[in-house]
């Protein structure tokens, strides 16, 4: 019987889009059945694109699957090693591996079938208290604190990080002995917003409350947009009964000292009565319904809600309705509809393990498919990783007329983390290899030299503010008049022999001095 993985819904997979290229990371958001297909190669599944993998540039073959994935290459930092953190010292190998476990969060959605899912992997987001070589003790684990924007192709940081440190926490004094007594002046390091021992009974409290809700029906009464989101009686009575009139009822009694006389007419100004609404009044039926789509695309990302559907709120006006919003009957409607529709979709499922062969091994002569291809593999060539010359299966890596090989242990390694377990530059240069390889497999090309006369270098110098060289090599597509340029610098040829021309000499090491820096004897 042939071993299965179980999937769950928030498990992050190893999918493979290529069998030459580095598996790509994926956390599954819904599981759909297909008809059509027998059960469970039936099932696709709608990934969120949580992390892309940093790919090894040199040896980047196929086009990438996803359009930014090249600017990624280029655009994303390194993983810095700060001297203030508290992390461990790592080994020059230990960093190049930990690169490998750095992957990047990115909104994008795709179905993607379920027979390229290659395991099971884990990923988490990085915080200040992890130690980052925990990550390499653990197999198929990785995290990420950057997130990438499609849109604007750039790299943030990821808003649910734990801020932990010096510059983060409050500062604790030291503890008061027995004799020493408390200095510090309580009304400069508090504000009393209520006294519960005052001279009013629960009763008058309660009174003054109900005045209060009938000044805020009334002042909804005389104000005309509240009157057209409100439009009957009931309605402004109950919004009227909400915690912002509680609150500003309460504020105007601690602010006049509990006397019901001076709060009563404080809540009655001159200018008429004092109208307060909380963020559910302030935001229309159509904000609501906006607000309602973006909680669905994103989730609780408050900056992204502001920044593409509602940027003429503030970011505290978001916030706050959406814990007013939690409270409302269409809150409980959204969540009973969701649930039944999460019982109706699968939870779990099995996928086989993949036991097909790659196409990238190499095979002996005469042996089928699956087994033991070391026979195939040529004297003088080992692991371009680890440098080993017995392993029982190869796999052909990186270019085919490199002729570059992996062991099988570092192929895994390849095909999970998108690189090599070693630094190459650590044991041979891998521009050198190639450069050397090329040479070997190269057919022979007949060479040419282009040489210029001495009037167009002459001219190079004594016209260079009209043929400007630098600016001329940076728009290689735009055409120079050669024949203006010739006729002005036989004009200015006679002026230019009585002052001598500034050469600056460029020093170029030796052949010896580059070998030996190339690490070759």
């Amino acid at each position: 019987m042939k071993p299965f993985v179980l999937l769950f819904v928030p498990d992050y997979v190893y999918f493979e889009n290529s069998s030459s290229n580095p598996y790509l990371i994926r956390r599954i958001e819904e599981l759909n059945k297909v008809s059509g297909f027998v059960f469970p190669l039936s099932v696709d599944f709608i990934t969120k694109n949580t992390k892309l993998k940093r790919e090894f540039p040199q040896l980047v073959l196929a086009p990438p699957t996803i359009p930014v994935r090249q600017e990624l290459l280029t655009v994303t930092p390194e993983l810095e090693f700060e001297e203030e953190s508290k992390q461990p010292t790592l080994a020059d190998q230990q960093k190049h591996q930990l690169k490998h476990r750095e992957l990047f969060l990115s909104r994008q959605f795709e179905s993607l079938p379920a027979t390229h899912i290659r395991g099971k992997c884990n990923v988490t987001l990085l915080n200040e208290t992890d130690v980052l070589a925990g990550y390499l003790e653990k197999e198929d684990c990785f995290f990420y604190s950057l997130v990438f924007d499609p849109v604007q192709k750039t790299l943030l940081a990821d808003q649910g990080e734990i801020r932990v440190g010096s510059k983060y926490q409050a500062e604790i004094p030291d503890k008061l002995g027995e004799d020493e007594s408390d200095t510090r002046v309580q009304e400069k390091l508090e504000t009393k917003v209520w006294d519960p021992s005052n001279q009013l009974k629960d009763s008058q409290i309660d009174q003054f409350l109900v005045v209060a809700r009938a000044v805020g029906t009334f002042a909804r009464a005389l104000d005309c947009s509240s009157s057209i989101r409100q439009p009957s009686l009931h309605m402004s009575a109950a919004a009227a009964s909400r915690d912002i009139t509680l609150f500003h009822a309460m504020d105007t009694l601690q602010k006049n000292s509990y006397d019901l006389a001076k709060a009563m007419s404080t809540l009655v100004p001159q200018g008429g009565p004092v109208l307060c609404r909380d963020e559910m009044e302030e935001w229309s039926a159509s904000e609501a319904m906006l607000f309602e789509e973006a909680l669905e695309k994103y989730g609780k990302d408050f900056n992204d809600i502001r920044q593409d559907f509602l940027p003429w709120k503030s970011l505290a006006s978001v916030v706050q309705f959406y814990y007013m919003w939690k409270t409302t009957d269409r809150y409980i409607q959204q969540k009973r509809l969701k649930a039944a529709e999460a019982d109706s979709k699968l939870k779990q499922v099995y996928i086989p393990t993949y036991t097909k062969p790659n196409p990238n091994q190499i095979m002996g002569p005469g042996s089928k498919p699956g087994m033991n291809g070391a026979a195939g593999f040529q004297k003088g060539l080992s692991c371009e990783s680890c440098h080993t010359a017995q392993s029982p299966q190869w796999y052909a890596w990186g270019p085919p007329n490199m002729q570059c090989r992996l062991c099988a242990s570092c192929w895994i390694y390849w095909k999970k983390y998108g690189g090599l377990k070693t630094p190459t530059h650590a044991h041979r240069p891998l521009l050198f290899i190639f450069e050397c390889r090329a040479k070997l497999l190269a057919k022979n090309r007949q060479t040419f030299i282009l040489q210029t006369t001495k009037l167009t270098r002459v001219a190079r110098r004594v016209c260079e503010d009209i043929l400007q060289p630098r600016r001329a090599a940076r728009r290689p597509y735009a055409s120079i008049n050669a024949n203006a340029v010739k006729a002005e610098c036989m004009i200015r040829l006679p002026k230019a022999t009585k002052t001598p021309l500034k050469c600056k000499v460029v020093p170029r090491q030796s052949l010896a001095a580059i070998v030996k820096d190339l690490g070759e004897s």
